[in-house]
């Protein structure tokens, strides 16, 4: 059985089976057992090509960090959205993670280690130069689980908090501007002891 470029599966050439290897229980990661012919930059074990939510990445078996493609991130994080996964707050990032230095598999470039942009209160590593992301082992599922919005609108917003919206509009902006800051003090609070 040989394992073709962009396929998810084997596919044996004499009698044609195909064969799926079974999901990983904790993150769902099917590995195919393929070398990449890269080195995990955490623990240096050699990526193997794999597949999760039927959509191709390199993985490390040892530590269970993946190597994603930036194109892809967002059409994997929705597919694995759509699996209907139950959303949790996480707890924040790491501080740490942003100091840690890591360098990119493919081009063997220091990566860039910032926050991720969205939900999940991780710290990515990435490379610009070939595109690719590195994210820790659960990294992803903390990205995937995490409610997407706290609070898509101001009647959310108003709903979930003590704000009385009847009250003046002044006093009401000091009051959202002071529940927004508690919220953004207590995030970072523990970033920064």
């Amino acid at each position: 059985m040989r394992l073709k470029p962009d396929m998810v599966s084997f596919k044996c050439e004499y009698c044609l089976s195909v064969f799926l290897p079974e999901a990983n229980a904790d993150d769902g990661v099917r590995g195919l057992d393929e070398p990449s012919g890269q080195d995990c930059p955490i623990c240096s074990t050699g990526l193997v090509h794999a597949t999760l939510s039927n959509i191709r990445i390199r993985y490390c078996t040892k530590c269970r960090g993946l190597l994603v493609p930036m194109e892809i991130l967002q059409s994997l994080m929705q597919e694995l959205r759509a699996e209907k996964r139950t959303a949790t707050i996480q707890p924040p990032a790491d501080a740490a993670d942003l100091r840690r230095k890591i360098n990119c598999p493919q081009c063997r470039r220091r990566m860039d280690a910032h926050f991720y942009a969205g939900p999940g209160n991780v710290v990515i590593d990435s490379c610009e130069n070939c595109s690719v992301i590195w994210l820790d082992g659960g990294e992803l599922m903390r990205i995937v689980k995490a409610p997407e919005e706290q609070f898509a609108t101001t009647e959310t917003f108003l709903a979930s908090s003590s704000i009385d919206p009847t009250e003046s509009r002044d006093n009401l902006t000091n009051s959202a501007v002071d529940v927004a800051a508690s919220v953004v003090l207590n995030m970072i609070d523990p970033l920064f002891p």
